[in-house]
């Protein structure tokens, strides 16, 4: 099975040179035919979520022989603070897929915490004795999760940036006190999209050498992106056992949206053979997608919100480019032609078509700062379950279509409440204290759920990395850390 560019069907890869080098030479994402490789519902109903890793990952990068794969998957997920890695649980009618119980406690840990061993072992089978220096744009939880797995790992450097003003305080705190002998991280004057065309703009500006090579671990990576199908099968599964659904009964999931990534991974999961419904796109008051998707017309020339759900402050998605590719039946020329407009011109619009196929599987949405706090109390004071942001957008729009989703509705609840305690706090009605971690005390004293340790520790940590650069410095900041 080969991987081939959006923009270029002609530039292929395989699996392990797809997860090492993270974007194709033409500055196209890689991808393959999901629906090319499907997986049997009643097979996947009797694994469990490491064995479902190996169903799926099997599929999605064969280059990995299973005796390679197995150890990585144990690894990885043998971090988690619970046995089932990502648990359901029901709330309000709703079906909350907890994706915030590994080491820095948001969904990014459940990909992250296995694309370093992706990436070394890549290295291997391709015989790769270079340094591989992982450039990451983060809007908050990337960052993180991308230094925990990438801490010391022999043969990679990885260089992290984030938005100056554009991270909540506790995902700053866990990215400034990061250890680590192969790390770097600054802030970049802007927003997220800035940090995220200064790092495409790198990997096309600096070539790979014997000595340093690009590797990326956003979502652009397709060692990212596969991992994620896998909490997709395992929610569902989870239904069944409980007895929620029956095995084909389809499921709609509904996704806070950003970069795309997440729900892409769904729209994956989809195409391999899982039983879903609808996939819903939440946005909060950055609602390019929202637009998209109703009208389909992408244009990011409109105002940047800084919203209380920073992770989801996104103009540019970069990975709907993979979704285009894959719902046009692989028109390369088609998406290589919108993506050069909406770099030039700052939007593009798509064939009715194509639109009228999107709208087949998507539905979208949107709220604004005021409906997510909103969200946030009506759901604690109902069902005294505590929503951080950027799932309580989710919730906000599933409310929107509550008429539309027929069946089992499945919430993506992507981060800890405690990495952003003074908003959950403040939609509480509270009083918000000045310190991020003394409001991380006081929302535990106030609602009695438990602080969970990773992020109770960093307030006795050191500041390690101060750095703080214009978008214009970050391709020489990483080409001194390449040749140093």
């Amino acid at each position: 099975m080969q991987y081939n560019s959006t923009r270029n069907r002609n530039l292929t890869a395989a699996a392990a040179e797809a997860v090492l080098h993270g974007i194709a030479p033409d500055g196209g994402l890689y991808i393959c035919d999901p629906a090319a490789m499907p997986l049997e519902p009643g097979e996947m109903l009797k694994m469990d979520f490491t064995e479902m890793a190996e169903a799926v990952l099997e599929r999605m990068l064969p280059d990995y022989s299973a005796e390679l794969m197995r150890p990585m998957i144990r690894a990885a997920y043998g971090k988690f603070r619970t046995p089932e890695v990502t648990p359901v649980t029901s709330v309000g009618g709703y079906a909350v897929l907890e994706l915030f119980h590994g080491p820095t406690c948001a969904f990014k840990d459940v990909a992250l915490s296995l694309l370093p061993y992706l990436i070394t072992g890549a290295k291997k089978l391709l015989g790769d004795e270079s340094r591989t220096v992982v450039l990451t744009a983060t809007s908050g939880d990337t960052g993180k999760a991308a230094l925990e797995g990438f801490r010391d790992v022999p043969g990679t450097a990885i260089v992290v940036f984030y938005p100056e003003e554009g991270v909540s305080e506790i995902q700053r705190r866990q990215m400034v006190t990061q250890p680590g002998g192969n790390i770097w991280v600054a802030a970049v004057k802007g927003n997220f999209d800035d940090a995220q065309t200064g790092v495409k703009e790198i990997f096309a500006a600096l070539p790979n050498t014997r000595k340093a090579a690009l590797s990326s671990a956003n979502s652009i990576n397709i060692g990212r992106l596969a991992p994620q199908i896998i909490y997709y099968w395992h929610a569902w599964a989870s239904l069944c056992r409980q007895g929620k659904i029956s095995p084909q009964e389809p499921v709609n999931f509904v996704v806070p949206t950003g970069n795309f990534g997440d729900i892409l991974a769904g729209y994956f999961a989809k195409c391999m053979g899982l039983p879903v419904g609808r996939l819903v796109c939440a946005s909060n008051a950055n609602d390019v997608l929202t637009d998209f998707l109703t009208t389909g017309r992408y244009d990011r020339r409109r105002p940047f919100y800084k919203t209380i759900s920073p992770s989801m402050d996104i103009l540019v998605s970069s990975n709907l480019e993979r979704l285009l590719y894959l719902a046009s039946g692989g028109d390369d020329t088609m998406v290589a032609q919108k993506m050069k407009e909406l770099s030039r011109r700052g939007f593009y619009e798509i064939a009715p078509a194509l639109l009228n196929t999107l709208q087949q599987t998507f539905l979208c949405g949107c709220c604004d700062d005021g409906k997510t706090a909103e969200t946030i109390r009506d759901v604690w004071e109902r069902e005294h379950y505590l929503l951080d942001p950027h799932t309580a957008v989710a919730w906000a729009v599933a409310e929107q279509h509550r008429s539309e989703l027929t069946g089992p509705t499945v919430v993506l609840s992507t981060a800890s409440p405690y990495k952003f305690a003074p908003a959950v706090l403040a939609a509480l009605g509270q009083d918000v204290p000045k310190d991020a971690f003394d409001a991380m005390e006081k929302l535990h004293e106030l609602t009695g759920t438990d602080i969970p340790a990773p992020l109770a520790e960093l307030a006795g940590l050191p500041v390690r990395h101060r750095d703080c650069i214009a978008k214009e410095e970050m391709l020489p900041y990483v080409r001194s850390r390449m040749e140093g």
